[in-house]
């Protein structure tokens, strides 16, 4: 493979992809399992704390760095050709674009920000309860609808440049 940019930012957007969908699925058989042992305060808690810690640059590279790596792809494979090369490139950006970061931005985050605002310490017992049910389930549907998305999309962008 020779190194020219347009292959250094197709192997960054696999690259960036592959972490994200790794991200999101590693979430799905590590964390949720785990918190759904633990009790509805800690629980809350817990996801105020990681819904704080997840906002750092890390994160941000990744998540954002794989769309903005997906669209320069799909932008340089329509400069070179529109074939089925691109077509792949295009449906995992849009895949991506809509599926992981559209449903973080419409789900996960307004969820996220509800918690957030909420005072834990004025709460009850039955308080952390249906705050709980309110929360969970939708933001776990939500979570599991942007893994798919990020998986479909790597799996798009390997189909892509396996083409290639």
């Amino acid at each position: 493979m020779e190194f020219t940019t347009k292959n250094i930012i197709d192997l960054l957007s696999v690259f960036t992809t592959a972490l994200s969908a790794g991200f999101f699925y590693s979430w799905i058989v590590s964390v949720i399992p785990g918190t759904k042992k633990i009790p509805d305060q800690a629980y809350l808690e817990t996801m105020q704390s990681i819904n704080r810690e997840i906002l750092n640059v890390g994160f941000f590279v990744i998540f954002l760095g794989a769309l903005i790596f997906l669209v320069i792809s799909t932008y340089l494979q329509f400069r070179v050709k529109m074939d089925t090369v691109f077509y792949f490139t295009l449906a995992a950006t849009l895949v991506y674009a809509v599926g992981t970061i559209g449903v973080t931005m419409i789900g996960n985050v307004p969820l996220n920000n509800t918690l957030e605002a909420l005072d834990l310490s004025t709460f009850t017992a039955e308080d952390y309860k249906n705050t709980r049910l309110d929360f969970e389930e939708k933001w776990n549907n939500f979570n599991l609808l942007r893994t798919l998305s990020a998986l479909v999309s790597l799996i798009l962008i390997l189909i892509a440049f396996a083409k290639n």
